[in-house]
């Protein structure tokens, strides 16, 4: 819904448009596709209005869907609230998606080389996060982890995020999120202690108009973004982090795949919606633009 405000408590606005869409997890899915990478969905899903759509707007993007429905529950769903400014606020109803367990887990055929995307809304719940603490441990280190803990990262088990922490190859999240982990107000540093937790490839922290910061263990590099006039920023974040496992796939430094991250995101937050993200040709375009 975009709003000219935020309403008071108690009180009601109108909205200026809305729209029922796919998002969440499939705007990462869908950012990595567009950037030429093959993609499957291994969480679950639900029967039902919001299930079918999702399932829909998968198959539209390409990408396999590895687990069958649930019959006795629908797919849950999100209510985004955009300001003028692009700004979003979030309420969330969960469904069929946080009923992931060890079984579920179990039907996922991974081979070197791939890369496991594991969201912070998965990790919240509590029987995606038990099943996902005990899985991620077993994976081969020739398997990359890659972990965005999202805007329920508080919400997140100790023991929980502790795996995921230690399992993730590389950990993205935005400056909210990082100064939740460790309580350091300034992205650089934040990413800097972040490294030291997860112990693996290094840090990414979304710092939205002005880019993002990349750490690993021997250095901590500011990328700077690329100036747009924002419209939505729902997206955003998935959009990056999508471009940018999509980069690292395709063999590019950490700090090139950021850059490629924020122009990809740039492009993003200038349309409306959530799974807005550009294609590799328009990354591309950009990139080899004067403004790029």
């Amino acid at each position: 819904m975009y709003l000219p405000r935020l309403p008071e408590v108690g009180g009601d606005v109108l909205a200026s448009g809305s729209r029922i869409t796919a998002g969440g997890g499939l705007n990462v899915m869908v950012s990595a596709a567009r950037q030429g990478l093959p993609v499957a969905y291994a969480g679950l899903h639900g029967t039902g209005p919001f299930g079918d759509l999702a399932r829909e707007q998968l198959a539209q993007a390409g990408i396999e869907v590895v687990q069958p429905a649930l019959p006795d529950v629908d797919t849950g769903f999100s209510v985004a609230l955009i300001d003028p400014t692009g700004e979003r606020t979030f309420a969330t109803s969960v469904g069929a998606e946080a009923r992931l367990g060890a079984a579920d887990l179990a039907r996922v055929d991974l081979r070197p080389g791939d890369v496991v995307y594991v969201s912070g809304y998965s990790l919240a719940y509590p029987s995606n996060g038990a099943a996902l603490a005990a899985w991620l441990p077993t994976l081969a280190p020739e398997v990359t982890v890659v972990v965005d803990p999202g805007p329920l990262v508080a919400e997140i088990p100790g023991p929980v995020l502790a795996a995921a922490l230690e399992r993730a190859d590389w950990w993205s999240c935005n400056e909210r999120e990082a100064r939740i982990l460790t309580e350091q107000t300034d992205p650089e540093s934040a990413a800097a202690a972040l490294v030291a937790r997860t112990g693996r490839a290094g840090v990414v922290v979304r710092t939205g108009p002005e880019g993002a910061v990349v750490a690993t263990a021997d250095r901590t590099v500011p990328v700077p973004a690329f100036p747009v006039t924002a419209v939505d920023t729902n997206g955003a974040g998935d959009a990056h982090l999508g471009a940018f496992i999509a980069a690292l796939v395709s063999g590019l430094d950490p700090v090139e795949a950021v850059r490629r991250a924020n122009a990809a995101a740039a492009l993003a937050v200038t349309r409306q919606g959530p799974a807005t993200a550009p294609t590799a040709g328009e990354v591309d375009e950009l990139l080899g633009s004067p403004t790029g």
